[in-house]
């Protein structure tokens, strides 16, 4: 990687661990001008405390009329990362747009609400480890928990919320993963996002004869009674970002920390002891190896100067929640360290990877008790269980987006159902 001064740091579509890659931009500075697939041009903000700064700032906007080359027709059809950008919903909305459809969502998340939940997350989540056990049973005593346990869960709690029936989950999930991914050719996207938001509207026509306790029910009814809150391409924008948000990132952030703490064993014994509860491991979890790595996309306003470093207006920005998690300047020398009790540092958010702000992450309290969850009901259940191949044989996702790896085989161990 060409690390000199002005050089824009070529983000490689392919994905791969972004954590050396941030290592280097992060010596240079906080902000760093990065290559986009197709030869775009952009900026990411890297620094903790400067990406704190940048996602709170009143001078930066979400919306894609204020992204120039987007505006004037300099970005060609079928760019990988176009429905990040265009996506009718709360992540490319600002101010009372952004308020009007986030609290037509919010309800749903609400502390109160998703701890009403835990009881039957935690009947979901035994019954995916008897389906776990099972499947490694079947298989030499190797089973890939990415796909048996870490996937099926999150997709279960957002497609149940959603009212999204189970023959509809496998094929959301393979489109959602093809548009997080940013190695695809223009083709495959734009067959993508045409496929995902077609099956999304036969989930929506599906509620709409027959409406349930879902929120997918409630957005209709907002959009039919009410027309002037939701029209139908926000509906159906506003599914297609639940959909993807609610289970990618909490499907990446239980695959990274089983695979953190079969990694650093003395950390789970830390939990086992007392030392640390489960929750320390999914807040260390989402600073030391964040679900998503680099987040598309925000605009400045004007010309907006962070740390020294012009962004020009209209620029797309990316915020690097992996590499703010482990900013040295921020969370101390030892920030590669895998630490379930380091403590808070005084004036220092543990991290931003669930965002800062008017548009932090609103599911962040399920992502959490979900996880919470998977961790403890999966070590209580298999307290041997270890990965079945060396960390540095897992293939990673190819993805710049999302931070994880394709599989995690695992051997559970000899607990039957």
């Amino acid at each position: 990687m060409d690390v000199s001064p002005g050089t824009p740091h070529r983000l490689d579509p392919a994905g791969g661990c972004p954590h050396a890659d941030n290592a280097r931009l992060l010596a240079r500075g906080s902000v760093a001008p990065v290559a986009l697939p197709g030869g775009v041009e952009g900026m990411a903000v890297i620094g903790h405390d400067t990406l704190k700064e940048f996602l709170a700032h009143s001078e930066v906007a979400k919306g894609a009329e204020h992204f120039t080359a987007l505006r004037e027709g300099r970005i060609a059809a079928g760019w990988p990362l176009m429905t990040f950008a265009t996506v009718r919903g709360m992540t490319t909305a600002d101010d009372e747009d952004h308020r009007r459809l986030r609290s037509l969502v919010s309800t749903a998340f609400t502390p109160r609400r998703v701890e009403r939940l835990r009881p039957w997350i935690e009947e979901l989540t035994d019954q995916l480890l008897d389906d776990l056990w099972r499947a490694a049973d079947g298989n030499d005593g190797v089973a890939d928990l990415r796909r048996n346990f870490a996937l099926p869960l999150p997709m279960g709690v957002i497609g149940e919320l959603l009212g999204v029936d189970a023959e509809f989950r496998d094929r959301l999930h393979h489109l959602s993963s093809q548009v997080v991914a940013t190695d695809i050719g223009p083709e495959q996207a734009v067959a993508a996002n045409r496929d995902l938001v077609a099956v999304l509207a036969s989930v929506a026509a599906a509620r709409a004869e027959r409406p349930g306790d879902d929120l997918t029910s409630a957005l209709i009814a907002a959009r039919d009674e009410e027309g002037d809150r939701l029209s139908q391409e926000e509906l159906l924008g506003t599914l297609v970002l639940m959909i993807i948000a609610g289970h990618e990132t909490t499907l990446n952030l239980i695959t990274n920390a089983v695979r953190a703490l079969c990694g650093h064993r003395d950390q789970l014994e830390s939990v086992r002891n007392g030392r640390a509860d489960w929750s320390d491991v999914v807040e260390e979890t989402l600073r030391w190896d964040a679900p998503v790595s680099y987040f598309p996309f925000r605009y400045p306003v004007r010309d907006l100067t962070l740390d020294g470093t012009v962004i020009p207006k209209g620029t797309p920005v990316l915020a690097g929640y992996s590499a703010a998690g482990r900013d040295k300047d921020a969370h101390g020398p030892d920030a590669d360290r895998f630490d379930v009790t380091r403590p808070a540092r005084p004036g220092t958010a543990r991290h931003l990877s669930l965002g800062h702000g008017a548009h932090y992450c609103l599911g962040a309290p399920l992502a959490r008790l979900e996880t919470t969850i998977a961790l403890e009901r999966l070590f209580t259940r298999f307290p041997d269980l270890d990965l079945a191949v060396p960390e540095a044989e897992l293939t990673r996702h190819s993805s710049f987006v999302g931070n994880s790896v394709r599989t995690l085989p695992v051997r559970p161990g000899v607990s039957g159902p």
